[in-house]
């Protein structure tokens, strides 16, 4: 939750790991420079991965193309996935985890960081597991599916600063050098007072197969996502992206949202609604217009934010450009080129320079905790129909608890 808030979280109680497809993470261990005994490898911070799926399996090779990682040890709920990605890395077979005993198996053998890239309902008891070991975390967005995962992940990145560990949420467009910019010359006044943000995220979803016996057939391909209680939601999961934006404009979390929601996706078996329209309100008046589609309807991918004052407006675009018009002459900007990969770069590129330096504050946490309670404050007013506080949210502190009976262990 917002770090001004009074709101207290409540005790979390644990829940079963999980050790998803479709993502990675890593755990190292640092040799501080004294102690390096001659070879390159034991120079590097030794990582190993949980989760190594499409996007994990991106998040590998860029850790073992930085130089200054080495993977160690894999885990990986298909042992397929994960004997794979061990050829890939070379990593000794007895380092390769499988099941959903996968992730503490990995942390077990010694590991001093996980980078984590699993559906998120997967995220809270990771994260705890990692930093309750002593790790440093890595890890990808939403940082849970439900307020208690929010406040749970919260908890545990407050920990780990305590323990002198670095702890980085991984959101691309926060490192774009325009973004930065640009953003920081709206909080400086360039458009004067914001009045309005308006959000845009448009995808072409992901497969939606019928159901099986168990959820065993929903954990790879991002299928995931279809589902509420396993990949939060396609607002949750991905039109996050540009609400993360809309709230670093408005430096503040909204105090609640009203707004409408459905499925219009052909032949859908999973939960999530997949159309969108919200509206945020800020406890200065500001609002926060939010739309998104997430449908195989050829509408080209889009992740964009307005902000609107009486002297001008900026506009930022994941694929496109950020810039600025306004009385004063505005900001030229610029155009965004590979966000998805670049961004992720730089993040693992920030995440070992940390480690390396022993900089621990950690400041990616707060706002990604705050972006996940945005979104699940709008999936929650758009699902019910109604206006919903985010102090009711948080209140109500509502669980979602995914299925994972027949799972192998």
């Amino acid at each position: 939750m917002n770090a001004n808030s009074k709101t207290t979280s409540q005790t979390v109680t644990r829940r079963r790991f999980l050790a998803g497809a479709g993502a990675a993470a890593f755990a190292f261990s640092i040799v501080k420079p004294g102690a390096v005994r001659g070879t390159e490898a034991n120079s590097k911070i030794q990582v190993g991965c949980i989760g190594l799926g499409g996007r994990g399996s991106m998040i590998a090779g860029m850790v073992q193309r930085h130089g200054g990682y080495r993977i160690a040890a894999v885990a990986d709920y298909f042992p397929q996935v994960v004997n794979a990605a061990g050829d890939t890395h070379q990593v000794p077979k007895n380092r390769r985890y499988s099941g959903l005993s996968g992730c503490q198996k990995l942390i077990n053998d010694g590991v001093d960081a996980v980078f984590l890239e699993t559906p998120p309902y997967c995220f809270p008891d990771h994260v705890e597991a990692a930093v309750r070991a002593g790790c440093h975390v890595y890890m990808a967005k939403p940082v849970a599916c439900d307020v208690p995962g929010c406040l749970k992940v919260l908890q545990m990145a407050r920990e780990a600063q305590t323990k002198h560990k670095v702890f980085l949420v991984d959101f691309q467009t926060r490192t774009d050098p325009y973004f930065i910019e640009g953003i920081k010359q709206v909080h400086d006044g360039l458009i004067g007072p914001v009045g309005m943000i308006s959000s845009e995220y448009n995808d072409e979803s992901f497969a939606d197969p019928p159901l099986t016996a168990n959820v065993e057939s929903r954990l790879q391909h991002l299928v995931w996502v279809n589902d509420t209680d396993l990949g939060a939601s396609y607002l949750v999961n991905a039109g996050i992206h540009a609400i993360d934006v809309a709230l670093w404009i408005a430096q503040a979390v909204p105090v609640s949202a009203v707004g409408s929601s459905r499925i219009v996706r052909r032949d859908p078996h999973g939960d999530s609604h997949d159309v969108y329209s919200l509206t945020y309100e800020f406890a200065n008046g500001m609002i926060l217009n939010h739309r998104g589609e997430h449908l195989k309807n050829f509408h080209e991918f889009r992740s964009d934010c307005f902000a609107q004052g009486p002297d001008g407006y900026l506009e930022t675009g994941y694929t496109s450009r950020v810039r600025s018009l306004a009385n004063s002459g505005g900001y030229r900007g610029g155009t965004v080129e590979n966000l998805y990969r670049a961004g992720a770069e730089r993040n693992i590129g920030t995440f070992h320079k940390s480690v390396i330096a022993g900089r621990c504050d950690n400041p990616t946490v707060e706002p990604s905790v705050n972006a996940a309670l945005a979104t699940i404050l709008g999936r929650e007013a758009a699902a019910r129909r109604t206006k919903l506080t985010w102090e009711a949210l948080l209140r109500e502190n509502k669980r979602l608890e995914p299925d994972l009976s027949g799972l192998k262990a």
